[in-house]
């Protein structure tokens, strides 16, 4: 039972730390920020299920009745290749540690959940006492699934346009972007939205924030909530701009935007910028399928190797 416990430790240390670090180094998730979500999604999985796996051993391990309970259909060879020895101190104390870091962050999960639920709930009232909802029709064809919303207009002189998640899903565009956009630039605002609604980015989003929040110490999900704020705007001005083209997504981020100063020298190196300058350049070469088919398989075969690891010691003695 060590070798497993050391080898899904050092997959999660590997997880966590290197592999974070050089996919945030990396150029190429500018290219594919789709397939850059989806590794760092199962990056955090791997180590999920890595310390989910090692709390089972660990608390096989270190209490005999956790042992009979989880082993109790298997054969005598199985049983004995997950014995720990006549005792095991070192199980209790690391068993105790994974088990209160799955509890701390299944609480600062519910507890963004909760907030995020106020806050919709307090967006709701204002825009049930603010905004009319337009005539049938009038807010074009809207995708199925989730992205299918009514479009709300808000009486508001500040040019802003959102996507409001939630059983009543909203798209909400304040009169000010209305007056300041023209036609093809407000359908590209609104398809960056929708992108938002289609992928349900407002989910990873808040799970990101909660891990954020929740292990303020820890840089993997530092880097997670980072780079999946810049992900998932990356992806949502792809969807405008294959809707719309490159140029006409770049002119409405900018017009509904430099309102805020988030285009000044003072922030050249921001995010909102450096989405201008990739609609702005060529368009990228479209990558490779095989080569992306490979890579998505491959980061959602990663979750799985923690089990493959945990389960190899009972395989071995079925043999």
């Amino acid at each position: 039972m060590a070798p497993s416990l050391a080898l899904l430790l050092a997959l999660a240390l590997s997880a966590a730390l290197p592999a974070p670090r050089a996919l945030a180094a990396a150029r190429w998730p500018d290219r594919d920020p789709v397939l850059a979500l989806r590794l760092w999604w199962c990056l955090i999985g791997t180590v999920m299920v890595c310390c989910l796996c090692a709390l089972a051993l660990c608390a096989a391990a270190a209490f005999p009745m956790v042992h009979a309970q989880l082993f109790a259909p298997a054969p005598e060879s199985v049983l004995l290749a997950y014995a720990a020895g006549p005792s095991a101190p070192w199980a209790t104390g690391l068993a105790a540690l994974l088990a209160a870091g799955g509890l701390w962050t299944a609480l600062v999960v519910l507890r963004e959940l909760l907030r995020e639920r106020g806050v919709r709930r307090a967006h709701r009232r204002a825009l049930r006492e603010r905004a009319p909802r337009l005539p049938g029709g009038l807010d074009g064809a809207a995708p199925t699934g989730e992205a299918r919303g009514s479009l709300l207009v808000l009486e508001d002189s500040y040019p802003d346009a959102w996507w409001l998640p939630g059983r009543d899903a909203r798209l909400v565009v304040t009169t000010g972007a209305l007056r300041l956009l023209g036609p093809e630039e407000l359908d590209a605002v609104l398809a960056h939205e929708r992108g938002h609604a289609r992928a349900r980015h407002h989910a990873l989003l808040r799970l990101a924030i909660a891990l954020g929040d929740g292990f303020p110490g820890v840089p993997v999900f530092a880097a997670l909530r980072a780079q999946t704020h810049r992900l998932v705007e990356l992806c949502a001005d792809d969807e405008a701009s294959h809707r719309c083209g490159r140029l006409t997504a770049a002119v409405a981020l900018i017009r509904l935007n430099e309102h805020r100063g988030v285009l000044s020298c003072a922030s050249s190196q921001g995010l909102m910028t450096h989405r201008v300058t990739r609609l702005l350049d060529p368009a990228p070469t479209a990558p490779d399928l095989l080569h992306r088919r490979r890579a998505t398989a491959l980061a959602l075969g990663a979750p799985l190797l923690p089990l493959l690891i945990a389960f190899a010691p009972g395989l071995l003695a079925l043999r």
